[in-house]
């Protein structure tokens, strides 16, 4: 379900997590950046893991962030990447948390709003 979409038509809220995730990947010199928004509006931020014992997508970090710090759902997730579209494991991750309807929108590097999904 894929659904090319203008920045401009994304609430405020929405535009904050591709600017974190945006931030994230620019900050720390990763592939990736991420940002999620759970269930009482708090956000998480990562960058792509990448050590030789351990590999995550900058998505499937902040996921694991949002349940590490006791989050129970997710109201959406961005990510900032050259990537085309998300991972099929990255949305699997928002999935778990969020549930299928769970919007998923893919910045590339310069911030500009590619495509958003569900995570379904």
């Amino acid at each position: 379900m894929t659904d090319t979409t203008n920045a401009a038509d994304l609430g405020a809220e929405d535009r904050k997590i591709v600017t974190l995730a945006r931030s994230a990947r620019a900050r720390n010199g990763v592939a990736e950046g991420a940002a999620v928004r759970d269930e009482t509006g708090r956000t998480y931020v990562a960058g792509t893991v990448a050590l030789e014992s351990l590999q995550l997508s900058a998505l499937r970090t902040a996921v694991a962030m949002a349940v590490a710090s006791g989050a129970t759902s997710l109201e959406a997730a961005a990510v900032v990447s050259a990537a085309e579209t998300p991972a099929d494991e990255d949305r699997a991750a928002v999935r778990d948390l969020g549930g299928p309807e769970t919007p998923v929108f893919l910045a590339g590097p310069d911030g500009t709003l590619r495509v958003r999904v569900t995570a379904g």
